[in-house]
């Protein structure tokens, strides 16, 4: 009995031999696939621990000199390491102070705005309006840093300024509202995401039941995207502390403790771009601060990371 064949130009290849031949050739483009993929998650790996190696080795060598205290530097409450040595201190909690009053107001400003807009475009908006919406509210996260930074001095400054009389030019509340601006976008987006993922059954058993619209959005579809939408949160906090040169431009370079948003403060980046940009010898303490400075940073946001993945384990609502 003859063998089937495929006839290709003037000979006949036995079609077993062209399947074997297209398998094999399917075989290794899945393989190359996979070392490509392979590939580029060693490469984020491996760019991750370069970056904690960098700063761990200069924060050790920071800790290491001798006109440093790690008790001082976790309890202190002065931060002058460009000083000379009489008035040089190293208390990290004015750079803290400020980095997280910023991030309280900014959360103030963006958390419900951000939730109001996730919720209209959710439950109330029409799809075509939110398909025009959505991108347009979007744009504001690709806005360069330095474009909020000019407008928080052109714009935000001057008016506060208008209703707080002799409010300061450079104030940690004009930081927090640029920052709380910046981030709206992140808090709307993935709030409505989770909302958008509610199951459209559940929105239908409220209605059947009498429910409003807005008790249906706050009672029924806000709960049961109530994961994503801390996430979200968090996620957002995480973004206003690490956010550098509006902070920058907008907040000042004072690093000390208050609770005042009307006074200048310095944050965490700011100092490290403070010092980055200026003529700061290699290997001194004033370079290695910076490093010291960018691991707290590293560690406050990783934190934040972390507990935003264990919300979104503990509150996810699974539904069939």
């Amino acid at each position: 009995m003859e063998q089937p064949s495929l006839l290709v130009g003037t000979q006949d290849i036995p079609i077993e031999s062209a399947w074997g031949a297209g398998s094999r050739l399917q075989r290794l483009r899945e393989r190359a696939i996979s070392v490509l993929l392979l590939a580029a998650g060693l490469i984020s790996i491996l760019t991750t621990i370069g970056i904690i190696l960098s700063l761990l080795t200069e924060t050790v060598g920071f800790f290491g000199r001798p006109e440093v205290s790690l008790r001082e530097f976790f309890i202190g409450t002065r931060w002058t390491p460009q000083y000379a040595p009489p008035q040089q201190a190293f208390g990290i909690w004015p750079l803290i102070n400020g980095t997280l009053l910023i991030a309280i107001g900014s959360a103030i400003v963006s958390l419900p705005i951000g939730v109001a807009s996730a919720v209209y475009l959710s439950e109330y908006a029409s799809d075509r309006a939110r398909k025009t919406l959505k991108p347009l509210l979007e744009i504001l996260a690709g806005i360069p840093t330095v474009v909020y930074g000019y407008f928080g001095i052109t714009f935000i400054t001057p008016l506060l300024q208008h209703f707080i009389p002799g409010l300061k030019v450079f104030n940690a509340l004009a930081a927090s509202i640029v920052v709380g601006v910046m981030i709206i976008p992140m808090v709307s987006s993935m709030s409505e995401d989770a909302m958008h993922a509610v199951p459209r059954a559940l929105r239908e058993a409220a209605y059947a039941m009498g429910a409003t619209r807005l008790e249906v959005s706050t009672q029924v579809v806000l709960p049961a995207a109530l994961s994503g939408v801390l996430a979200s949160f968090i996620l957002a906090l995480s973004r206003a502390i690490g956010e550098t040169m509006a902070v920058t431009m907008v907040a000042g370079q004072l690093a000390h403790i208050t609770l005042d948003p009307r006074d200048s403060v310095m944050a965490m980046t700011a100092y490290i771009v403070n010092v980055s940009l200026g003529d700061t010898p290699f290997g001194s303490v004033e370079y290695q601060s910076i490093f010291a400075v960018g691991m707290v940073l590293f560690v406050i946001t990783l934190g934040m990371n972390i507990l935003s993945h264990r919300i979104v384990r503990r509150y996810r609502e699974v539904y069939q």
